[in-house]
C-alpha cells in the first residue's frame, strides 16, 4: 500500500499532531499604502493564482441596498479607459487563464490562475480597476437584469434555496447576515449606477484589500512587483476600514420554519444554532472545538449521527453536521436530516433532539476524539490540496480578521483540542433557545389532504 505524503507535509501519523504547520513557506509583508500581501509558494507547476481579497461583503452593505456587493462584483468586470469592456477577461482568455470572483457576507475577491510569467498582467489589470471602474447607465440597466435573472434561477426556483434564505432571516434577527447576499429582489430592482459608484469609492481602496499570490513564486518575487502595481495606488479618501455591525443580541427562545412547495421531493430537517466564530470568540479553545464537535457529529458516515440514524435505526437516508466559523462575526452551527421513507419529519426531529441529549449526558471519550481530530485535519488538508485552494484559505481568513500564523497553526489548535473542550463547547451552543429548526416538505394540496381535513368543522367566526 503506498502511504499518500500532502506536498504541505502531512501525513497520517502526524495528521493531529502540534508539530504540522500549514504552508509554512508562506509569508506576509505590508505596503506603504497600507496593502496585505500574503505569498505561497508551490513549486508543483509553473503557474499561479492572483486573488485580490476586498475586505467588505454583503455585510457591510447600507441599509436598504442589499445586494449592492455582488452588484458591484459583477460590474467591476466592465472595464476600464485603459482596458475597456471585455478587454480584461479575453485578454486572459487569450493567455489560457482562467478568472473568476465571489462575494460573501465579509469579503468580495476576484482571481485568475495563469502561467505564471503573466503575473504582472494580471497584477497591471487588477490594480488598474481598483482605481479606474467605469459604469455607464446603460451598463447598469443592462447588469441589474443579470442579477436579478440570477435571483430568479438560484434562489426563487430553488425551495432549498429559499429555504436557507429564510433560515438566515431567522437566526439573524440583527445581524446583517440576515440578508441574503445576492439581496432581496425589492431591493436589487433599486440598485443605481451611483449606490455602486458609491461602495466602489468607499471600500475598493488599497488600504481594504489583500493581496494572495500562490503558485511558482516567492516573496522576493513578489514584493518588487505588488509595490510596482499596487504601491503606488493612494489611499482613497472617505474610504472604510472600520467594520462595525450590529451585533445578534442573545437568543431567548427557540424559533421555527415549516416550508412547504410542491416542487420539493425530498423532505429534510435542519436545526441551525448561532455560535461563537473563530474571530468573535472570546475563548481561543472554543471555535477549534466546535470543528471537532461538528466532525465528530456528522461529518461522513463513520460521524455519530450517521452511524445512529442511517446505519443502526435506518430512520435516515442521511443525517450531517457542520460548522461555520469563518465569519468576522457570528458562526454558526448546522445539523440536517434526510428521513427514511414513510418517517415523518417531527419524529426524525425528536429522535434527533433526543440523540444529542444522549451526547451531552455521555460525552466523547478520548478515543474518539483522537479519531476525530486526526480525520479532520487530514480530511481538510488533503482536500484542500491545490494552489487555488491555499489562496483561498489564507485570503479568507485574513479578510476576516484572523493573521498568517492563525492560518498555519489551525492543525495545532485542533490537536490540542481536549474532551473538556468539546463538552463546554457543546453545552454552550447546543441549547433550545439558540436554535431555529427548519422543516422542508412536499405542499399539502386537495388530492393529499386527509380525509377528516375536509369535513372539519369551521371556526365560529367563520
Amino acid at each position: 500500500m503506498t502511504l499518500l505524503t500532502s506536498p504541505f507535509g502531512l501525513t497520517p501519523s502526524n495528521a493531529a499532531g502540534s508539530e504540522f504547520t500549514f504552508a509554512p513557506g508562506a509569508s506576509q509583508f505590508e505596503l506603504a499604502n497600507g496593502m496585505q500581501v500574503v505569498v505561497i509558494p508551490d513549486r508543483r507547476a509553473p503557474v499561479v493564482t492572483h486573488m485580490i481579497w476586498y475586505k467588505v461583503g454583503a455585510a457591510d452593505e447600507p441599509r436598504g441596498q442589499s445586494g449592492i456587493a455582488h452588484f458591484l462584483e459583477h460590474l467591476m468586470f466592465k472595464g476600464t479607459p485603459r482596458f475597456p469592456d471585455d478587454t480584461y477577461s479575453q485578454t486572459i482568455s487569450r493567455l489560457g487563464g482562467t478568472e473568476n470572483a465571489f462575494t460573501s457576507y465579509d469579503y468580495t475577491a476576484y482571481f485568475q490562475r495563469i502561467a505564471v510569467e503573466h503575473l504582472p498582467l494580471m497584477m497591471e489589470m487588477e490594480a488598474d480597476r481598483m482605481k479606474n471602474l467605469v459604469l455607464t447607465e446603460d451598463v447598469v440597466a443592462s447588469e441589474r437584469n443579470v442579477i436579478l435573472e440570477e435571483r430568479a434561477s438560484r434562489v426563487d426556483n430553488d425551495p432549498t434555496a429559499l429555504l436557507r434564505e429564510s433560515f438566515s432571516a431567522t437566526l439573524f434577527q440583527n445581524h446583517p447576515y440576515g440578508d441574503p447576499i445576492i439581496g432581496w429582489r425589492h431591493e436589487m430592482e433599486d440598485l443605481s449606477r451611483e449606490m455602486a459608484l458609491d461602495f466602489y469609492a468607499r471600500y475598493y481602496t488599497p488600504e481594504n484589500a489583500i493581496l494572495v499570490i500562490a503558485g511558482d513564486v516567492d516573496e522576493e518575487t513578489v514584493r518588487p512587483l505588488a509595490e510596482q502595481f499596487y504601491g503606488v495606488l493612494p489611499a482613497r479618501e472617505g474610504a472604510v476600514t472600520d467594520r462595525r455591525r450590529p451585533l445578534e443580541p442573545e437568543p431567548v427562545a427557540e424559533r421555527r420554519i415549516d416550508m412547504r412547495d410542491e416542487r420539493i421531493a425530498q423532505p429534510v430537517v435542519q436545526i441551525a444554532y448561532l455560535a461563537p466564530s473563530y474571530t468573535l470568540s472570546e475563548d481561543p479553545r472554543l471555535a477549534p472545538a466546535l470543528d471537532v464537535l461538528s466532525h465528530y457529529l456528522g461529518d461522513g458516515s463513520t460521524s455519530r449521527l450517521y452511524r445512529h440514524f442511517v446505519i443502526e435505526q435506518r430512520t435516515a437516508a442521511a443525517m450531517g453536521a457542520f460548522y461555520q466559523g469563518s465569519a468576522l462575526d457570528h458562526g454558526t452551527f448546522y445539523l440536517f436530516g434526510y428521513p427514511a421513507e414513510g418517517v415523518a419529519l417531527e419524529d426524525l426531529e425528536a429522535d434527533l433532539v433526543a440523540e444529542l441529549n444522549r451526547f451531552l449526558e455521555e460525552g466523547i471519550s478520548e478515543e474518539e476524539l483522537a479519531r476525530a481530530k486526526r480525520n479532520l485535519v487530514a480530511q481538510t488538508v488533503f482536500a484542500q490540496d491545490s494552489q487555488s485552494a491555499l489562496a483561498r484559505i489564507f485570503g479568507s481568513s485574513l479578510a476576516v480578521g484572523e493573521d498568517l500564523e492563525d492560518v498555519q497553526q489551525w492543525p495545532a489548535r485542533i490537536g490540542s483540542v481536549t474532551v473538556d473542550d468539546v463538552m463546554d463547547a457543546a453545552r454552550l451552543v447546543l441549547q433550545p433557545q439558540r436554535a431555529v429548526i427548519g422543516f422542508q416538505r412536499p405542499a399539502v394540496t386537495p388530492d393529499t389532504q386527509p380525509a377528516a381535513a375536509a369535513t372539519a368543522t369551521p371556526d365560529a367566526d367563520g
